[in-house]
């Protein structure tokens, strides 16, 4: 906890009274207002509002994040959850200082697992058996896709039904969910038509080819066939096979993205004695029954022994139709459910489910089963972190029904009540919208990690999610991408600038403030940013105003740097870079030891050694390079050995934007001379390859428009070298006249006057084009025609090795 002044004193006091002491006032500090108490406030989604945050003992955070089910490459939502929890873990361990032990579990046994791993196996199975020849391929791809679009037509009708159901009860939750679903329900039925049009293409393929056809229907196919034969696929290390193969990519794409790994990282399959010794006490105090195999939790024995249900996502006071809907039911009981029929009350949901063929398996007193989705979370982080949690995180999507029902089985296994709770404080990150839709896997809207990695650099993504609030939904767009470029350049430049002058022997000058008005603005205006980003921090992580603030003193540290007869305060400068590259590492930007910037790639001391090292060697480099350049240039301009200089300047410039680069050195030419910085050769070939692509896409466009004219000019010399008397001369005709209008057509009829008026309009404009070109070329178009002929080649291929460029 830090104090804030309220700018007035209290009563004075003479410390330890000796007689010696002086009277001492102490400053009064700011009361009633959280933020100028110190305190760090949370929102909760328990209370739907911000708490301050107390952990449970001392300094000591409990932390427990749902992790990935791996059963797929994760996408930009995904970043958008554990990109939020790195930024927010960052603050309170590397800012408020407190002792965090922070847990992630992968869930690597789950209806989507045990789906797409079985589907996999089934399309491969079907792309090696040769006895499916190309048509019976075909027809079982138009059956799979009538099926799917009759299920997507049902799903669509039903929403809509349901959506107009909700509207007359004036049930607000089902009104805002059946909206969703019905829009999620259009867009997966587009999704449907597009395959539709990928199958027919592959279908009318020429060469019949079985992997295009089966590629492009895959989607509709997998499921027909999982239907049909998933109950055939028993090898158990088929599951755990796929699960390790996304757990190991989900964990590569966290790394490249820059997220710090947990300190306990947990995998359900790892744990089931444990769950099974878990869901055993439940069923023991009677708020759990078996039934076919399975058990389940009893929400009214629960709720029978005193506990309260949905405290995270409570049904609204107008809702009608009861606490749990039919969507949300579906969604906790997972694709592979049992009949709902097993369960006493519809709001009962699985601690364990009893495995069906072509599921995997463990032993249980209930017979051969596996876990259900909720009860994993609820073991291992009790199992590590305790009986209580101080933080349990996830994305928005999983506070109904996923983390209501963990809180639900672990109240009931542990105890919990009389003052006494399994979580203190929830928090949940917001949707992340493409096209006005939460980027979901299954509606196929989503950008996979690497994607966006290749467009993007993983910093250019953390500064997109820092300018967001990380507890409200956000749209990823080119625009907001967009925004946290502009704002990485406008930091990175601040940073070459002051690298540049406190590279100067500054105290060979005078030293203090030499500008007093100028210098007493930008050292308010730090005061002021250091205050709203610690504010700002303290206010539920809003990074966004602490970046807002950021911006804002570098914007006012270049209004200063432009002052005319700029005498800076060069310590000034550094501490507010220093200050501004301190925060940034605190938010996982900047990585490195470097006192200020983003650095030049290296990590640990090393670094920042090895730029001392290299910096006479620079030095000499840039100042060998402005000799030869500037003697260049002065003799160019009195024309001598013109293509020498030429030479001299292209090496100058190759050295500048192509050499140093790669050994991450930046020049500038400036009308004061050349500067230098040092930075991440990766982050500037990159820059390098993007101005490539763009004047390549520039000079391509300039070549087609180019193109485009000449062949129009080519068809116009074509059309100008045809005699008048040939203009009609065709099978279409019979007879002419001297001049070369038709008479008669091919049948002998006579063409009527009105056509031959129009056909001899037509032979006289010819006329005048075609004398018009033989006196502009002396009679000889041919010429022309070959001339204009190469220069439609030489465009074309200028563009074909830029396309190979």
């Amino acid at each position: 906890m830090s104090l804030s002044g309220a700018g007035t004193f209290e009563e004075s006091h003479c410390g330890d009274g000796k007689a010696n002491r002086h009277p001492w006032y102490p400053p009064a500090a700011l009361t009633g207002d959280p933020i100028a108490e110190g305190k760090l406030l949370m929102r909760n989604t328990l209370t739907g509002q911000k708490e301050p945050f107390v952990p449970t003992s001392k300094r000591t955070v409990r932390w427990y994040t749902c992790g990935p089910t791996v059963y797929d490459s994760a996408h930009v939502g995904h970043a958008r959850t554990y990109l939020s929890f790195d930024i927010m873990r960052r603050i309170m361990t590397d800012y408020f200082h407190y002792n965090c032990l922070y847990q992630i579990n992968t869930t690597d046994i789950d209806d989507k697992i045990i789906l797409r791993a079985r589907q996999n196996v089934l399309v491969k199975n079907l792309s090696e058996d040769e006895t499916v020849d190309f048509d019976a391929l075909s027809a079982m791809a138009d059956k799979a896709l009538a099926e799917a679009l009759e299920k997507a037509a049902d799903k669509k009708a039903k929403s809509a039904k349901d959506l107009e159901d909700a509207v007359a009860k004036s049930d607000s939750k089902a009104q805002k969910d059946q909206e969703d679903l019905l829009k999620q329900a259009k867009l997966k039925e587009r999704n449907l038509n597009e395959d539709a049009e990928e199958i027919a293409r592959a279908k009318a393929d020429p060469d019949k080819d079985r992997i295009k056809l089966i590629a492009a229907s895959k989607s509709v196919l997998a499921d027909m066939l999982d239907r049909e034969k998933g109950h055939t696929i028993t090898d158990h290390s088929v599951f755990n096979a796929h699960a390790r193969y996304y757990e190991r990519e989900f964990m590569e794409d966290m790394d490249a993205l820059g997220i710090r790994p947990p300190d306990v990282l947990t995998r359900v399959t790892e744990y089931i004695p444990q769950i099974i010794a878990f869901i055993e006490n439940i069923v023991g105090k009677g708020m759990a029954y078996e039934s076919n195999g399975s058990v389940y939790l009893s929400i009214d024995d629960f709720k029978a022994n005193g506990f309260n249900y949905r405290k995270l996502s409570p049904a609204p006071a107008d809702s009608k139709g009861g606490e749990t809907t039919e969507a949300e039911m579906a969604e906790g009981e997972g694709a592979l459910g049992s009949d709902a029929k097993e369960k006493r009350s519809a709001n009962d949901f699985a601690l364990w489910k009893a495995s069906k063929p072509g599921e995997p398996a463990w032993d249980s007193p209930w017979g051969a089963g596996r876990p259900g989705w909720h009860i994993e979370c609820s073991v291992v982080a009790s199992d590590v972190l305790g009986e209580t949690l101080d933080i349990h995180s996830g994305g928005e999507d999983l506070k109904f029904p996923h983390h209501d029902n963990e809180l639900a089985q672990s109240e009931a296994c542990l105890g919990c009540g009389n003052g006494r709770q399994w979580v203190n404080y929830f928090t949940h990150t917001g949707h992340l919208h493409i096209h006005g839709l939460k980027m979901s896997k299954s509606l196929k809207n989503f950008i996979t990690i690497r994607q966006a990695l290749e467009n993007n650099t993983a910093r250019q993504l953390r500064i997109m999610f820092l300018l967001q609030a990380w507890d409200q939904p956000m749209n990823y767009s080119d625009q907001t991408i967009g925004d946290a470029r502009a704002k990485e350049s406008t930091i990175q430049v601040f940073f070459r600038e002051v690298e540049a002058l406190t590279r100067g022997d500054y105290l060979a000058e005078e030293v203090g403030w030499r500008m007093p008005e100028a210098d007493q603005r930008l050292s308010d205006a730090y005061l002021a940013a250091q205050q709203v980003v610690h504010d700002s921090l303290l206010d539920n992580f809003n990074t966004r105003d602490a970046m807002i603030a950021i911006m804002d003193v570098i914007s006012e540290a270049n209004v200063y740097l432009r002052t005319p007869g700029l005498k800076p305060a060069v310590l000034l400068l550094r501490s507010i870079a220093v200050y501004v590259t301190q925060i940034l590492k605190v938010f996982g930007v900047v990585g490195g030891s470097d006192d200020f910037g983003f650095g030049s790639g290296g990590s640990g001391g090393g670094a920042a050694n090895a730029e001392a090292a290299a910096e006479p060697y620079i030095d000499t480099l840039v100042s060998f390079r402005e000799k030869v350049r500037d003697a260049a240039l002065e003799a160019a301009k009195g024309g001598d050995a013109a293509e020498a200089i030429k030479a001299i300047l292209f090496t100058c410039d190759e050295l500048r934007d192509e050499v140093l680069p790669t050994v991450g050195v930046r020049l500038e030419d400036r009308a004061g001379g050349t500067r230098w910085n040092r930075e991440d050769p990766d982050v500037m070939m990159k820059e390098i390859a993007e101005k490539k692509a763009k004047e390549t896409e520039m000079k391509t466009s300039k070549l087609e428009k180019k193109l485009a004219a000449k062949e129009k000019e080519l068809d116009k010399v074509k059309s100008s070298m045809i005699k008048p008397t040939d203009l009609f001369k065709t099978d279409e005709f019979k007879e002419w006249d001297e001049a070369g209008v038709p008479m008669t057509l091919a049948n002998g009829d006579p063409i009527s006057g009105g056509q031959i008026k129009k056909k001899k309009k037509l032979v006289d404009k010819q006329t005048k084009v075609y004398n018009d070109l033989m006196v502009k070329t002396g009679g000889s178009p041919q010429e022309l025609l070959d001339a204009t002929q190469k220069e439609v080649d030489s465009l074309k291929h200028q563009l074909s090795k830029l396309s190979l460029s």
